[in-house]
């Protein structure tokens, strides 16, 4: 776990300019970053692959960060942001060369795009287009393991507000996946 006093020097240092900082906050950052980018792909090199967009994407816009919520908060936006951004690059990948799945695996769950969770990403990608509103909560709280305060902090919504969406997306995502999830 990131010490966060340690983590706040950093931040500040980093943004001040100082590269080492900056170098240093990466490379603690990596493994949380890694950790969330694998709930949504679970394939080695597709978490790799998001994580390093995810980390980049925290170097460039690290004087962005204001201080207003969890810096862990804030990279977890990011991280999930960049894995699904993966996803949907890899999907119109694999659809623009007509990949087949072999015979004998589960469609669903089985991705010819390296092993992502098909089921739980096309669930997801559903979830937004039907109800976009709760995206944004169910993903900070069920992949990325925010606190439900945290999530609120984040997202600028009450807390009765994010847990109501919390449980709609949920249900629907139950739904979806089959009690699965």
């Amino acid at each position: 776990m990131i010490d966060e006093d340690e983590l706040a020097r950093l931040v500040a240092s980093a943004q001040a300019g100082d590269r080492a900082s900056l170098d240093r906050l990466l490379v603690r950052l990596r493994p949380t970053v890694m950790r969330r980018c694998s709930r949504f792909l679970p394939h080695h090199a597709d978490a790799e692959e998001a994580a390093q967009d995810a980390l980049l994407s925290i170097s460039t816009h690290l004087h962005e960060y204001s201080g207003r919520g969890s810096f862990l908060g804030w990279v977890t936006v990011i991280a999930s942001n960049a894995a699904r951004s993966t996803y949907r690059s890899m999907r119109r990948r694999a659809e623009d060369s007509h990949a087949v799945v072999p015979e004998g695996v589960d469609p669903r769950t089985t991705s010819v795009i390296a092993g992502t969770r098909l089921d739980l990403m096309e669930s997801l990608a559903a979830l937004e287009e039907r109800h976009p509103a709760l995206v944004e909560s169910f993903v900070l709280r069920d992949l990325g393991d925010l606190t439900y305060l945290q999530v609120a902090e984040i997202t600028g919504a009450p807390l009765g507000t994010v847990k109501d969406r919390i449980h709609q997306a949920r249900r629907f995502m139950r739904d979806r996946l089959g009690g699965g999830f």
